[in-house]
């Protein structure tokens, strides 16, 4: 990976102690976001790694809601290819369909439009951060309903401590940043 481009990201993810609750560490992306030197190395790593991993064999980036909205189009044009929305229920129009997960407190749920995806057709996951993997395991299992292909699943950070990657095996993952 290169690494002024990969400093060039991390010194723009802030940390605030104790958000949104008592022990948390939040690991703050908006930085990144008002630098476009830093925004745009940050599209260059992941494009980078996964023209790298997988060749021109990615037919869609799936963006989940909200924060791999800003990094799913983003990507998906690096790399020459569409990109598909996945949403938090409710929130699209026309067929769809959905997968349910835990939350802390509950469950959610994500959404794909039906005519999204083909069958077969390979996809790579992109959110901000990864936690538990509750959310990305979600979208796979959604994604695996339309019978399309999840290549990988990549995100900017990564709370290695919450294990998340081990709940989307088999299913690989890469992130940019990896936190505690």
């Amino acid at each position: 990976m290169a690494e002024p481009e990969l400093q060039l990201v991390a010194r723009r993810i802030r940390s605030f102690p104790d958000f949104p609750i008592p022990g948390v560490l939040f690991r703050d992306i908006s930085p990144l976001l008002k630098d476009p030197d830093s925004f745009r190395a940050s599209i260059r790593l992941l494009a980078r790694h996964l023209k790298t991993t997988h060749g021109g064999k990615i037919d869609y980036i799936a963006g989940l809601d909200s924060r791999g909205f800003l990094f799913g189009p983003s990507l998906a044009q690096e790399l020459g290819v569409g990109c598909v929305l996945i949403r938090k229920r409710g929130k699209l129009p026309g067929p769809t369909v959905s997968a349910s997960y835990a939350l802390e407190y509950g469950k959610a749920e994500l959404e794909i439009q039906k005519d999204a995806l083909e069958p077969g057709q390979k996809v790579v996951v992109v959110d901000d951060l990864l936690a538990t993997g509750g959310t990305m395991c979600a979208a796979c299992n959604l994604l695996s309903q339309l019978r399309a292909e999840v290549l990988e699943c990549v995100s900017l950070v990564e709370l290695t401590s919450l294990k998340g990657r081990e709940k989307l095996e088999p299913v690989p993952f890469f992130s940019l940043l990896q936190y505690e």
